[in-house]
């Protein structure tokens, strides 16, 4: 009843109509932007605690980004704020035709522990941009994180236009059972069906980034030492506990050892020869999980790594050669730092390899051959990434971030993310000066004919 109650009072200041203003939305996120810098000590603490990430992971991977998002937010919010107009036609002569955004009103974010800061923070600045009022739930696998972020936003807001809603399962289903105007969710596929089923009640619209197994594929044509290095980038990354992590390498036959050995000395550039014992490498984030990843390398061929420390919740970064698709390791989202290896002879093989899969959040392709890009973008199905690169497509505010399929719906970052939380009006302004008679009855032929004229 106190969420209930909570979502209300939300409800009821939205009909306030203060939310939509420019003014009052912009320094939202001023107050957002210095709240911030304000916790930026204590939310790398909160994040080297949870996950044990570096400071300067914490800060590359997560505060650094939700920062570079609300600068772009604040530069562009007035224009984006504008009507826009698009062309009136003949039939409707005369007419201005423009489309106007609107909030949709009180919005739920619902958010994973994996970018537990990111992933909170960067919807909360596209929903107030919009000129939302936002109920936010972090992730209850992160909750220190989750602590910090309640006292900041407390600090920086009245509870009836953001409001922080700590805990688990429970809690995620009371606030489900409410109504809402716009949910968020982002985190695994069977949650988000779970989201979705909730949603029908009141008929709200979902925006859903889920994941999937996002391949990466390296050409006989490819730099084979710059796609190790920045494949293992992608992999380690937040000890490969990202959504649109390289889940598995397609490799063509005639590279596949020289990559594999430049990517073993990569991951040993990187973390050392020892990488748990590497300060800066993060961990699982629970037992649960770390034993999952785990059972996922059993049985299979270990290139190298395949180890883990089960009291620090660490695992080595492990390469498997001679995957198939039946293996254990291929049949769900690793979300670990975990590499199975396939190979291809054509590009016909890796269609059918990626097609064997629901369509992928992202898609790596590593190439230097023209027809062979354009041949993968155009036959290869998914929600973004990278030429000759992993991970970096979700680093510009420039480029909308979503999946499509099974890997979700719907995409948010700079305008795409304020379009996200709006709803757009279409208007049609008739002038009064004249008004032509062809519609009205009683209908004649000169009628007609001039109606076909106009709709053809």
């Amino acid at each position: 009843m106190e969420i209930e109650k909570a979502v209300m009072r939300q409800h009821k200041f939205f009909a306030s109509g203060r939310t939509k203003d420019y003014a009052f939305r912009r320094i939202a996120l001023l107050k957002l932007q210095a709240g911030i810098r304000k916790y930026e000590k204590d939310l790398i603490k909160a994040l080297q605690k949870d996950l044990h990430k570096s400071k300067s992971e914490a800060y590359m991977a997560e505060i650094g980004l939700t920062l570079s998002e609300l600068t772009y937010n604040l530069r562009h919010l007035a224009r984006w704020m504008y009507p826009k107009y698009v062309h009136s036609s003949l039939l409707h002569f005369p007419a201005k035709s423009y489309v106007m955004p609107e909030p949709y009103g009180v919005t739920l974010i619902m958010a994973p522990w994996n970018y537990p800061v990111l992933l909170c923070l960067e919807p909360l600045i596209s929903a107030i941009a919009a000129g939302n009022c936002v109920v936010l739930k972090p992730s209850a696998y992160a909750p220190t994180v989750s602590k910090v972020l309640k006292k900041m936003l407390t600090e920086l807001y009245p509870e009836k236009y953001v409001l922080v809603i700590e805990g688990g399962r429970e809690e995620n289903q009371k606030l489900l059972d409410c109504r809402f105007d716009k949910i968020f969710f982002t985190g695994g596929a069977a949650v988000g069906k779970e989201v979705l089923q909730k949603a029908v009640k009141h008929i709200t619209p979902v925006t859903l980034e889920l994941g999937g197994k996002s391949p990466c594929i390296v050409d006989k044509t490819a730099n084979i030492r710059l796609a190790a290095k920045r494949v293992a980038f992608g992999k380690i990354l937040n000890s490969g506990q990202t959504c649109v992590a390289p889940d598995y390498l397609l490799l063509h036959e005639n590279i596949k050892e020289p990559f594999l050995q430049c990517l073993e000395q990569e991951f040993i550039r990187m973390l050392g020869n020892e990488p748990l014992q590497n300060p800066d490498y993060p961990r699982i984030v629970n037992e649960k999980h770390y034993h999952r990843i785990m059972k996922l390398i059993q049985a299979e061929n270990i290139r190298f790594g395949g180890y883990g420390n089960r009291e620090d919740l660490q695992i080595a970064p492990t390469v498997l050669e001679d995957v198939t698709l039946d293996s254990l390791v291929m049949q769900e989202e690793i979300f670990g730092p975990i590499l199975p290896v396939l190979t291809f002879q054509r590009r016909e093989d890796v269609l059918g390899i990626i097609e064997h899969y629901e369509k992928p959040l992202a898609c790596y392709l590593f190439t230097k051959d023209a027809k062979f890009k354009r041949w993968a973008l155009k036959n290869i199905s998914f929600g973004g990434g990278c030429i000759n690169d992993t991970i970096m497509h979700i680093a510009s505010s420039e480029l909308g971030f979503g999946g499509v399929g099974a890997s979700g719906m719907g995409s948010y970052h700079g305008k795409k993310g304020f379009e996200c939380f709006s709803h757009e009006k279409s208007i049609v302004e008739r002038g009064t000066w004249i008004d032509v008679p062809v519609r009205y009855q009683p209908y004649a032929k000169w009628k007609s004919f001039w109606i076909r004229k106009f709709l053809k």
